[in-house]
């Protein structure tokens, strides 16, 4: 699938997910523009891929402000990758501190309403703008003691549904796409007994590595995925079916 043409920023790509999608729409064609808080780490990848790259905050304001002022000329695709998910589980909803709950909302949240917001002007230049926001399909099958991630990423899934409507008279496609547990650094803190229970319930049994989620995010990026606008994609191997 060829994103030759296309210029995409990606968000918290310095690794995991967000390094594996950077490779993968490099090998695409794309004309990428990384972005992490993670600076050594994404320019080094940024570096590998012949891409650019941008510090950015997702919890500062500014900081995103600044990212899309940076940026001249039209961006075709927004892949809202950043996010806090590692440190956070394992406790059950009553024991959750208030500080941890803020700082996970303001990043997975915020930080994606506010990329969205200063990414729109580039967007709409592009004439075929494509926004993908990497929820989780934690937040469609309700997963227990994680409660601050699975509302984040809820709200990043309604989220899309309501910006798919704001957008879509610029031509701007907006989706979403809801991963299972990756075999990633990130998932590393989750139980052994988590991760069987994905490996053994899903349609296609066993783990799930970063890669498999490339193609469907090269699509949604691409001019032919308009008419998936406002859709939620569990891109999990068959744990979860809408």
């Amino acid at each position: 699938m060829s994103l030759a043409g296309r210029r995409v920023l990606i968000t918290g790509a310095a690794r995991g997910l967000g390094a594996t999608l950077a490779r993968g729409l490099a090998g695409a064609g794309a004309d990428l523009i990384l972005a992490d808080i993670l600076e050594d780490e994404g320019r080094a990848v940024a570096a590998e891929l012949g891409a650019a790259f941008h510090a950015v905050d997702l919890r500062d304001p500014d900081s995103i402000a600044a990212l899309g002022a940076a940026l001249e000329g039209p961006v075709h695709g927004l892949l809202n990758n950043g996010a806090i998910a590692t440190g956070i589980g394992g406790i059950g909803f009553e024991d959750v501190d208030i500080a941890t709950f803020d700082r996970v909302m303001e990043v997975n949240v915020r930080g994606t309403w506010l990329m969205v917001r200063a990414l729109a002007p580039h967007l709409r230049a592009a004439g075929t703008g494509r926004i993908v926001n990497v929820a989780s399909d934690t937040a469609l099958w309700g997963a227990p003691n994680l409660i601050s991630y699975v509302a984040s990423k809820g709200a990043v899934i309604s989220m899309t549904r309501s910006l798919a409507r704001e957008l879509g008279p610029d031509g701007i496609g907006v989706t979403a796409i809801a991963p299972g547990i990756l075999t990633t650094e990130s998932t590393d803190y989750v139980p052994r007994a988590r991760h069987a229970l994905y490996e053994e319930g899903r349609a296609v049994p066993g783990p799930q590595p970063p890669e498999d989620i490339v193609g469907t995010a090269a699509f949604l990026l691409g001019e032919g995925s308009i008419a998936l606008t406002g859709q939620v994609l569990p891109v999990n191997r068959g744990f979860v079916f809408t």
